[in-house]
């Protein structure tokens, strides 16, 4: 969490400093990250920034947390428009999602590398950190389908739609460098999301 010297800019100030920290972490791992490159970007002094920030991990998860935080703003807004159908509801939550990963392509990058497991610490402490708040979000998107026509109970098909989410978007956070542009990610991640809801859909035996 910054230091409160930080809250006490002008706002110019700190969008500059989050700005640069974004572009940093989206472009590098976090060790490879250098805070020397996040000042002269932010046009202050490295003593400055670690007035603000106890450390180069302090100011990441601030980055992280501002970027989790508007990705969330955002799919809820959309929330009030799940309601219905269960695999309508998954379909219209992936656009929503991926809409805002084309229109926020360095907040993309950022979590495409924060969420990707590199066997580093840091991605031990990402994880830990947002699970919990992963999984509460997974349960709220789906909160309101209509389970009048499920022959299992709710939480245990919430539970294979979250699994089934978490593992193909790690997948293809894993996939994306292979891909010219998200465009294409997204087109690949639908086509492969729809066969799965037809599985679902229509069962595993013939």
């Amino acid at each position: 969490m910054p230091r409160k010297s930080f809250f006490q800019l002008n706002i110019n100030k700190r969008n500059r400093i989050i700005n640069a920290g974004l572009s940093e972490f989206s472009q590098y791992s976090y060790n490879e990250a250098s805070t020397n490159s996040i000042v002269k970007k932010a046009y202050i002094s490295k003593g400055s920034l670690f007035k603000y920030f106890i450390n180069k991990e302090d100011l990441y998860f601030y980055i992280l947390d501002y970027v989790i935080a508007d990705l969330s703003r955002s799919l809820k807004d959309e929330l009030p428009k799940l309601k219905g159908d269960l695999f309508q509801i998954v379909l219209i939550y992936a656009e929503a999602e991926f809409n805002w990963y084309i229109e926020n392509t360095n907040k993309y990058r950022l979590l495409k590398r924060a969420f990707s497991d590199d066997n580093s610490s840091i991605y031990i402490k990402t994880m830990e950190r947002y699970k919990l708040i992963g999984d509460s979000f997974y349960y709220k998107i789906l909160e309101n389908i209509e389970t009048q026509i499920l022959n299992w109970e709710k939480e245990k098909v919430l539970n294979i739609l979250k699994w089934i989410l978490e593992g193909l978007n790690e997948k293809f956070m894993k996939e994306a460098d292979q891909y010219s542009n998200i465009n294409d990610i997204k087109d690949c991640y639908f086509n492969e999301l729809n066969q799965y809801i037809e599985m679902l859909k229509k069962g595993l035996y013939k």
